[in-house]
């Protein structure tokens, strides 16, 4: 897809990952992005001081909120799925509250905010959506079992979704980071990539028209390793 002259909505633009996606999508050339959050007002300030970006409140976990977003933002062509929430715990041990929250927001929030703007992009003569996914949708990391699973419907929902609109002109792109360096990890000691690099690498992907896109080159590895053998990935993810 070309990003130059694009109408984009971010969801989760307000920090971390997604206010990185929106400032590379103005050095790609967007027309105007839509950086949306719970509370418009917590977008960034260097975010919002161009012009191009339009704050708009947006909780994809209530159904008003989106179908108001969708009602203010008629002209948009790509849709990065991107906020999310992580809850840690294991399988047997996690907080079932703490894991409904991801799925919730993870699962049906993206699919709830999916929903809404296909018929927007259809309108506009189709486009692309793009999910921000993450490698443990492939497979689990230990302590993440409740954020794996919803990241996994979310993967899911993508593949589904790409059936759906196979002629419709709207393509449908997973993004697959590994672990990124921003709030959602702070304090976990891992190997992290810069949110600048894995922004800059997914609008790249989007650009060059990739329905799959590892983005940081841990993620890169790692998906070389589950296309050649999924099940040596969960071993290498479980430690």
């Amino acid at each position: 897809m070309n990003i130059n002259g694009s109408t984009v909505l971010v969801t989760g633009a307000n920090r971390g990952l997604g206010a990185r996606l929106v400032a590379e999508l103005l050095r790609a050339g967007a027309a105007k992005v839509y950086a949306t959050a719970r509370t418009s007002g917590t977008i960034a300030a260097d975010v919002r001081a161009d012009p191009r970006v339009h704050p708009l409140a947006l909780d994809i976990t209530d159904q008003a909120s989106v179908e108001a977003a969708a009602k203010a933002a008629p002209d948009v062509t790509l849709l990065i799925n991107n906020a999310g929430v992580l809850a840690f715990g294991g399988v047997l041990d996690g907080d079932l509250t703490a894991f409904e929250r991801d799925l919730a927001t993870n699962y049906l929030g993206t699919l709830r905010a999916t929903r809404a703007f296909v018929p927007v992009l259809k309108r506009n003569g189709g486009g692309a959506i793009a999910t921000v996914l993450t490698l443990i949708a492939l497979a689990p990391a230990t302590g993440m079992a409740g954020y794996s699973a919803s990241k996994a419907a979310a993967h899911s929902m993508t593949q589904s979704l790409r059936a759906e609109l196979r002629d419709t002109g709207i393509e449908v792109i997973g993004a697959y980071p590994g672990g990124i360096d921003t709030d959602m990890l702070a304090g976990i000691e891992a190997t992290k990539a810069a949110p600048e690099q894995v922004a800059a690498r997914i609008i790249a992907g989007i650009t060059a028209g990739e329905q799959v896109i590892w983005p940081d080159d841990a993620s890169a590895g790692a998906g070389a390793v589950y296309l050649s053998d999924p099940l040596a990935l969960e071993q290498l993810l479980a430690g």
